[in-house]
């Protein structure tokens, strides 16, 4: 049996641009994807905490260091520029392999530059059943 954890988090990223016209997914600068160790064309999971929405989509890489956090296709209609979103990536584990599993999370800033990266270990990581 295998079950999905959070494997990472790009935590409170403030929405660049919303591009209707587009194929699809959403933008995301190089430099997040690699704090958060996402990949091109991986599913995530997109809350939008200005309003609440949440909505699945898959990752296209943006242009390293330009803080591009942009929502393409029908999911432009889920937000608006300046929006704070966190963009969650689940992966499937095994009951052994999730027992000491721990999510990386990226905390960044108001340009979407990476601050902070936790993985939580120790008496902070949630506990293993």
């Amino acid at each position: 049996m295998l079950i999905e954890l959070c494997k990472s988090k790009i935590h409170r990223a403030t929405v660049t641009d919303a591009n209707l016209n587009y194929t699809g997914s959403i933008t995301i600068d190089r430099d997040l994807l690699d704090a958060a160790r996402m990949l091109p064309y991986e599913k995530v999971q997109v809350l939008n905490i200005n309003t609440g929405a949440r909505f699945e989509t898959y990752i296209i890489e943006g242009e390293r260091g330009s803080g591009t956090v942009c929502l393409n296709g029908a999911a432009a209609r889920l937000v608006q520029p300046g929006d704070l979103v966190i963009i969650i990536s689940y992966a499937a584990m095994t009951p052994e392999e999730a027992a000491s599993h721990r999510p990386r999370i990226v905390l960044v800033d108001s340009a979407n530059r990476p601050v902070r990266v936790i993985e939580p270990e120790g008496e902070n990581a949630p506990e293993a059943r």
